[in-house]
């Protein structure tokens, strides 16, 4: 991913809010605050790379499903007798939406003498695109060997047509597993603030009265009351907390990923999905720790 304008901006506003958060964290001694600013810095850092994420996917879609358009436009151009290098020619100030711009391209080294198997293959590089990939391979392939371009063209169309179909019919299938993804993390955040304070401080209060009040700074002592042999050692209710954050950030994050995986058979569209997930437990975690804490 490039950086843009936007990503700066959001950056530099995320820069601006850590530093607001290290210069208060010199004038108050509660770190939760610091912590709740800094999931804030990352929710403005992120958001930029959030929408661009989903603007690529839906960009990405668009290109295929007008790569289509143009395969077709090109079976009927060479349907009706015209050389592959003219049908390009003909359909090159159509409008492909995001394709258009490649399209032009295309057009314009065909019209300079460059050899369509070469303009394809710079086509094929610029849209970054496996689906259109493969389809300008056989393309290409087809029209250096002399084979028939009409029958090729017509296997495109309808391979890239089938794919089109698939996709919309899994994405159509997993939306509800996407949907309980996001309910299930949702239920493991609820989870981890419930055992963060409700059942760790009963546990807490009751290693107290078994060891007479000895507990020292409230600390959950699992030597004498959790059933874990660490010694002497005890946890603060801050450490309990800042446990429970990571494992949330991890959760959150291949949670992400796998959802992207199984929607859209990639992971790279799983990074939104982890980008929104760890944002949510960032805040709603340490927000939880500010405000009932």
């Amino acid at each position: 991913m490039k950086l843009k304008k936007q990503h700066y901006i959001g950056l530099g506003f995320a820069a601006l809010i850590i530093i607001g958060s290290i210069i208060g964290a010199f004038y108050s001694t509660d770190d939760r605050l610091y912590y709740f600013t800094s999931g804030l810095a990352f929710v403005v850092g992120a958001l930029p790379f959030l929408g661009t994420l989903i603007l690529e996917t839906k960009e990405e879609r668009d290109k295929e499903a007008m790569f289509l358009e143009f395969a077709r436009d090109l079976a009927e151009g060479v349907k009706s007798g015209t050389p592959i290098s003219r049908s390009v020619l003909n359909v090159q100030n159509k409008n492909y939406g995001s394709l258009t711009k490649h399209i032009q391209k295309l057009g314009n080294q065909v019209s300079l003498g460059i050899p369509i198997k070469d303009a394809l293959e710079t086509l094929s590089r610029d849209v970054g695109s496996t689906v259109i990939s493969r389809a300008i391979t056989l393309i290409r392939e087809a029209e250096k060997a002399g084979g028939d371009i009409e029958v090729i063209l017509d296997s495109v169309v309808f391979s890239i047509s089938q794919t089109e179909v698939l996709k919309k019919e899994r994405r159509a299938a997993i939306y509800n597993l996407v949907v309980q993804g996001y309910i299930i993390f949702f239920i493991f955040i609820a989870i981890m603030l419930v055992m963060q304070f409700k059942i760790f401080p009963i546990v807490t209060n009751f290693n107290l009265e078994d060891t007479g009040g000895s507990g020292g700074s409230g600390g959950l002592n699992f030597a004498t009351g959790a059933g874990f042999a660490l010694g002497s050692s005890s946890l603060t209710p801050d450490e309990i907390a800042n446990s429970f954050l990571f494992l949330l950030f991890t959760q959150g994050f291949f949670m992400g990923l796998i959802i992207g995986k199984i929607s859209e058979g990639k992971i790279k569209p799983g990074l939104k999905h982890s980008i929104i997930l760890v944002a949510l437990a960032w805040i709603i975690s340490t927000g939880a720790n500010l405000f009932a804490g």
